[in-house]
């Protein structure tokens, strides 16, 4: 249960539930963007203690040193841990951890820590999605149920959200680049720690995003975005592949989504590749909707804006990202190796999504903390059809300069029943994103997939 004193525009957010899908941002509203509030819309000002410093634009400039094609240096390099949370102190805390968090130190009360250093809102993107931002945050809007949008382009669509699903959609639309190529993959330890490493090679073509984009176009083409994901490694699963164009207007066109089966060599389509079904060789420790930490239709929940908490979460986490480290030094049994962790406090909007009586999810309830700063989902708490805990993800983020934006270098999901977890973003040992790319649609095609496969 959230705690009402850490709760921020509770009654603010009731009072729009009822008709909030419909509502436009004001005119006073968009004044306030670059004002009190930052250009995405978070509050500029630090909170009541100095916890949480004021925002000042983020990161401006790479530190000395490095050159696109690195891992990323840690700017804070120099920043020492203020405290760590664990077993012996967590209850002075509680008020600041969400309780999927809580349950990890429950589940792991030897060996899971947290430790917090200084809060550095690092937080910065390209002024084109600031000027979007404000540009078209009085015209957006969410289609027929929220399962889509229009009017909009290139920003954060709602920068002052007055519904869970606006927020959601904030990070669903948050600007990552516009061609980019991932390189890395995932691991799943068993309770022992042992664990098989599959590597993946992922492109994304973000139509949404280009700074040419217009409402008009992306209307006209349904395309949010492209994603092409080709597995690399153990043998046994390389060249299997995965295509995925996501649409605008989700009710005019649902997701489309294409599969090739090195085995089989043949495409197909795969209308399943959506909701709760399995992730890609995830050992079924995620749904395909975790992704991300959300991505996909939110049809099948309703979705509650509960308000602001301030929350510990993981920040500027280049001690992790670093390629100094193995993947032996970081996986280890029940939660990744909290040596190389990054805590700060920083706000965060809670989002509430629970499932509709006449859909179906393995998840009946998903409560998402989202920065302020950056809208990505930083933690998400997961609740099975008995209203237990179930999962806990969490994201750890930092910003990746040259761009600039803020997104997750590993996701962890956490599995509480079978004490297991997932690892996604393990690129320590591989060669860093390339956001320079310069994709074209002809390489996201039925075609191109089984070009990749083979």
């Amino acid at each position: 249960m959230i705690k009402k004193p850490t709760l921020i525009a509770t009654a603010f957010c009731s009072l729009f539930a009822s008709h909030a899908a419909l509502a436009k941002i004001s005119s006073e509203e968009v004044a306030r963007l670059g004002a009190d509030l930052t250009p995405l819309g978070a509050q500029k000002a630090g909170n009541a203690d100095g916890s949480i410093p004021a925002w000042n634009g983020g990161i401006t400039a790479a530190p000395a040193g490095y050159k696109a094609g690195m891992h990323h240096l840690d700017p804070f390099n120099t920043d020492k841990v203020l405290f760590t949370i664990d077993k012996s102190n967590i209850e002075k805390y509680k008020a600041n951890l969400s309780p999927g968090q809580i349950a990890l130190f429950e589940a792991y009360p030897d060996t899971f820590k947290m430790p917090v250093y200084a809060t550095r809102r690092s937080a910065s993107f390209p002024q084109f999605v600031y000027d979007a931002t404000k540009q078209f945050a009085p015209t957006a809007e969410l289609i027929e149920g929220g399962n889509g949008i229009k009017s909009t382009a290139i920003g954060i669509p709602f920068p002052i959200p007055k519904t869970g699903l606006e927020a959601i959609w904030n990070h669903l639309l948050r600007y990552r680049g516009q061609s980019i190529e991932r390189f890395g993959g995932q691991a799943a330890p068993t309770a022992s720690g042992s664990y098989n490493y599959v590597g993946f090679d992922e492109q994304l073509l973000v139509k949404y995003s280009d700074p040419s984009a217009t409402p008009a176009q992306l209307q006209d083409s349904n395309i949010l975005f492209k994603f092409k994901q080709k597995v690399t490694e153990p043998a046994r699963l390389a060249g299997t592949a995965l295509l995925v164009h996501e649409t605008m207007d989700q009710i005019l066109t649902p997701r489309q989504a294409w599969t090739y089966n090195s085995g089989q060599r043949r495409v197909r389509r795969a209308p399943n590749v959506a909701y709760d079904a399995p992730g890609t060789a995830a050992d079924s420790l995620r749904t395909t909707d975790d992704f991300d930490m959300f991505n996909g239709s939110p049809n099948r929940y309703t979705w509650t804006l509960k308000g602001k908490q301030e929350l510990y979460i993981p920040y500027n986490s280049y001690k992790l990202h670093s390629d100094k480290l193995s993947y032996d030094e970081i996986l280890m049994p029940g939660h990744i190796n909290p040596e190389h962790t990054r805590y700060e406090k920083h706000r965060v909007w809670v989002v509430e999504a629970n499932l509709k009586d006449d859909t179906r999810h393995i998840y009946k309830k998903r409560v998402f903390y989202i920065d302020e700063d950056s809208w990505q989902v930083q933690v998400t708490d997961i609740y099975d059809n008995r209203d237990q805990l179930y999962r806990v993800a969490m994201a750890y983020g930092l910003n990746y300069y040259e761009v600039p934006t803020q997104w997750s270098t590993l996701e962890v999901y956490h599995d509480l029943n079978s004490r297991r977890y997932l690892a996604i973003g393990l690129d320590n040992q591989h060669k860093m994103y390339d956001f320079s790319q310069s994709f074209n649609d002809n390489e996201f095609t039925s075609s191109a997939l089984r070009r990749e496969g083979r």
